[in-house]
């Protein structure tokens, strides 16, 4: 490929008062990413990015409470609907994620998890265990080391946000 011919690309990111702008043929932006990553400006833009997400949620579940939005099954089946989530696995991840990130719940024991899939209508995971150990197994899934590896203390990893992210677009 020519010059003439070599793609540009740009990122520009702009948080608060960050601004991040890389532009340039495609490895010379990735190569600039990949130094920025190592940035202190990447990891502040990262965490402004997320305390807003974690506020949006938490707005969003306050203004669910007061209008008396539908039952906890309706809004997770609604999740799994608008996400196109039909797998097993997927439905599993995203019921902890329904109950960590919506309802703020720590701790799901396996039974908070069946009475989910149950209020949504749902068949249930059957053997939990087995989904969520797999899970934790392809790095979708954590268990903090205070939790003496108890899967009901289970937190969904960055990757296993980027698979339901990933997921959902299908």
């Amino acid at each position: 490929m020519s010059d003439d011919e070599e793609i540009n690309s740009r990122i520009y990111i702009k948080v608060g008062d960050i601004e991040i702008d890389v532009s340039g043929a495609q490895h010379e932006v990735d190569d600039a990413i990949l130094k920025l990553r190592e940035d202190e400006d990447w990891s502040t833009a990262l965490a402004k990015v997320r305390n807003a997400r974690e506020g949006a949620i938490a707005a969003a579940v306050e203004a669910a409470k007061r209008a008396g939005l539908p039952a906890r099954g309706t809004a997770f089946k609604a999740l799994l609907d608008n996400c196109n989530l039909q797998k097993k696995p997927d439905q599993v991840l995203a019921a902890l994620h329904y109950l960590r990130d919506v309802e703020g719940v720590n701790d799901s024991p396996p039974r908070v998890l069946m009475d989910l899939f149950e209020d949504a209508g749902l068949l249930s995971p059957g053997n939990l265990s087995l989904y969520l150990n797999r899970l934790r197994e392809r790095g979708f899934l954590s268990i903090p080391p205070s939790a003496h590896d108890k899967n009901r203390y289970a937190v969904i990893t960055p990757e296993g946000r980027a698979h339901l992210d990933r997921r959902s677009r299908y």
